[in-house]
């Protein structure tokens, strides 16, 4: 009975030796089967990838990327972008814009999915496939982008023109139209062509270019509306001199033909230039303090009171305006304006809805200055008057000098009574006075005069004794001798006389100005 069950336990014992043998050996037949397949899908993209759509599985990298070049690459490149501007089209083709879809890295992706798998897991993956859908990416570089509108903006682009008006006759014009401009607004068309830039393999593209059209600053429909002398004003300079008549001639010729656009800024300044001899310009009387010397220019100061009043009855204020430190005689109590280069100016804005045209010129030794505009303006009319409220009496001091015979006077500084005043503008509605508008308050101070006196004693000459006889042969071969009395008036300087009415601007240092 122990020996049977011996046996038996050795039968099942080779029994199951040989089925492990068998197992073994069949396990490795099976894996060197699995092997051999994984292997021949070595070079292949394993089953069940898309790109795109496109069934890619089973195919060798160089047959997916020539597949999907054909599909997405090569149509992409011929693709282009039409931009159109009225008869004319620019072009951009992707292939400048080196369009292009990831191919080639996808492709490498896809192909390399599962490669680092088991080898049972390989096996696995090919027998079911992976089941997955890669997309390509859409990739450009917009350089090309900005070298187009580069080109668009020299064809496109094109300045306004102004148009001008010249006065054939008094109070008649002539109008010169305008030309309009033209801009592309190339950041809206670099954004409209990038938004338009895409993948799509439909039709090409096609872009209205973006363009502003630009309108002159002068128009011919403005200018037209000048038609009309809104105001006018002038002064005399009879009694100035040579020189200082041609400095009012040459700065009032630097305003003559004027155009200022409704907003439009005037600087005495910048419009007359600096005075200087290479210009023209001559020494005349300018004060500094309170003395006439020789200066540039001197006189110009007439030229901007009187374009100050004809201005201010065409209802425009000034922007910068400074009064003389003495009064003027050319124009009334606080209706000048000084002017002195690179420290002083004057300065105002056409605050009315239409343009105004400036005339200027000098006939009979008078400025004028006329201001024209639209006749619309006639409705209401202006009136400047000035009130002086206030004067202040001011002294002369009488100085000695030792150096100046006795009875002898000099004037060095002229006595100048102190005026404070107030400038107004009158509105006038049918005749009817309808607004009064406080100008300028102004204060002329008193100046002291100062008189020199001489106190040096003249010598008188002892005249010797003579005989008779000595006294008339004196007489027989002398000819009478005779003094002329020195006077006791002020030396007076005609050119000098006619300045006495030009002052400078208050507080300014120094204090200059042309006048």
């Amino acid at each position: 009975m122990k020996k049977k069950k011996k046996k038996t336990k050795r039968n099942f014992v080779i029994m199951l030796s040989v089925f492990a043998v068998l197992a073994l050996s069949g396990g490795a037949a099976y894996t060197g089967y699995v092997y051999k397949i994984n292997s021949s899908w070595d070079n292949f993209i394993y089953p069940g990838v898309k790109i795109m759509g496109i069934e890619v599985g089973g195919k060798t990298k160089t047959e997916a990327i020539a597949l999907l070049k054909e599909r997405y690459g090569d149509v992409i490149v011929k693709k282009k972008i039409d931009i159109k501007y009225l008869d004319k089209t620019y072009s951009i083709g992707y292939d400048e814009l080196n369009a292009r879809y990831n191919i080639e890295e996808i492709v490498e992706e896809v192909f390399s999915y599962g490669k680092d798998l088991s080898i049972f897991q390989k096996n696995n993956t090919i027998k079911n496939g992976i089941n997955k859908e890669y997309e390509l990416s859409f990739t450009y570089d917009d350089t090309a982008v900005g070298n187009l509108i580069a080109a668009m903006e020299k064809d496109i682009n094109k300045d306004p023109v102004d148009g001008s008006l010249e006065m054939v006759s008094r109070g008649k014009f002539k109008v010169t139209p305008d030309i309009k401009g033209y801009m592309l607004l190339s950041d809206k068309l670099k954004e409209d062509i990038i938004n338009s830039i895409n993948g799509d393999l439909g039709n090409d593209i096609t872009i209205e270019a973006p363009v502003e059209t630009l309108t002159a600053h002068k128009t011919e429909e403005k200018l037209s509306t000048v038609d009309t002398l809104i105001a006018s004003y002038s002064t005399d300079y009879k009694t100035s001199t040579w020189a200082r008549s041609t400095n009012i001639e040459l700065a009032t010729k630097s305003i003559d033909k004027l155009l200022l656009m409704p907003g439009d800024s005037f600087s005495f300044n910048e419009t007359v230039g600096e005075r200087t001899k290479a210009r023209g310009y001559q020494e005349a009387g300018v004060i500094i303090g309170n003395k006439i010397e020789s200066g540039l220019g001197g006189g110009i100061c007439q030229v901007s009171s009187t374009l100050y009043n004809a201005v201010l009855r065409a209802n425009i204020n000034s922007t910068e305006r400074y009064h003389h430190t003495l009064t003027s005689s050319y124009v009334a109590y606080g209706l000048d304006a000084t002017v002195d280069w690179g420290n002083l100016d004057y300065k105002f804005t056409n605050t009315l809805e239409y343009p105004i045209y400036i005339e200027g010129y000098v006939q009979n030794k008078a400025v004028h200055f006329n201001i024209y505009s639209n006749k619309s303006l006639t409705s209401r009319q202006y009136d400047v008057v000035n009130q002086v409220y206030k004067t202040v009496e001011t002294t002369t001091k009488t100085i000695e000098d030792p150096n100046m015979p006795e009875g002898k006077k000099e004037i060095v500084q002229q006595a100048q009574t102190g005026i404070k005043v107030r400038v107004y503008r009158n509105t006038y509605e049918n005749g009817k006075l309808i607004k009064q508008d406080l100008i300028s308050d102004d204060y002329y101070r008193p100046v002291e005069g100062i008189v020199k006196v001489g106190t040096k004693k003249v010598e008188t000459a002892v005249k010797p004794e003579t005989t008779n006889n000595q006294a008339a042969t004196s007489s027989q071969n002398t000819a009478p001798v005779t003094t002329k009395p020195e006077s006791s008036e002020p030396e007076s300087n005609p050119s000098e006389a006619s300045e006495q009415e030009a002052t400078i601007p208050e507080n300014t240092n120094p204090e200059e100005s042309n006048i």
